[in-house]
């Protein structure tokens, strides 16, 4: 039975941080992958925030680990009550492009927000400033994803990336018609 938010301790706040940032983690690995063959530009930018959240990740288990010990237990968005249940990306192929880039949007909103409540509910020094330095890089990751784009997404590529994504629309959807 899924808990409620507010009766986690800090410790399973912590454990749950880790694996909602192993998860986005994962996800970005699955959209780079996904991406890689016709929008190898989006791909890129993917495998960026992939890389981003890994370095939250290891954030989040060295203040656990010095603060709670070696042991992390699991605890997942469905363990908990108040999470948006997302259907999984493995289910959704092919995925689209513009689909893809919304999802992500959603998702750092939505860590960004659990970090929010995270910390109105810790009273820990050291994870309420871990907390909130995740916050404020949850609300660069949004100017990070917008440089990412202006790097890897240059007017070329994303005219190049909006044809491809005509093509396969004609090719799955229309042709087999």
């Amino acid at each position: 039975m899924a808990r409620n938010f507010r009766d986690l301790s800090e410790r399973e706040i912590l454990a749950l941080a880790i694996s909602l940032e192993e998860e986005d983690g994962r996800v970005y690995a699955d959209f780079a992958d996904a991406l890689r063959e016709t929008y190898p530009a989006s791909a890129a930018m993917f495998d960026a925030m992939r890389e981003e959240e890994s370095h939250h990740r290891a954030s989040l288990i060295d203040t656990y680990q010095a603060r709670f010990g070696q042991h992390i237990p699991l605890i997942r968005r469905q363990d908990v009550k108040g999470f948006v249940h997302r259907k999984p990306v493995w289910l959704t192929r092919p995925l689209g492009i513009h689909v893809v880039r919304k999802q992500a949007e959603i998702m750092e909103l939505e860590t960004r927000r659990f970090y929010e409540r995270a910390q109105q509910q810790t009273t820990d020094a050291g994870i309420r400033k871990l907390l909130g330095d995740l916050i404020a890089a949850e609300q660069k990751h949004s100017a990070l994803a917008e440089s990412l784009e202006d790097t890897h997404l240059t007017p070329d590529v994303r005219r190049d990336e909006e044809a491809a994504h005509r093509r396969l629309i004609v090719l799955q959807i229309v042709q087999p018609a």
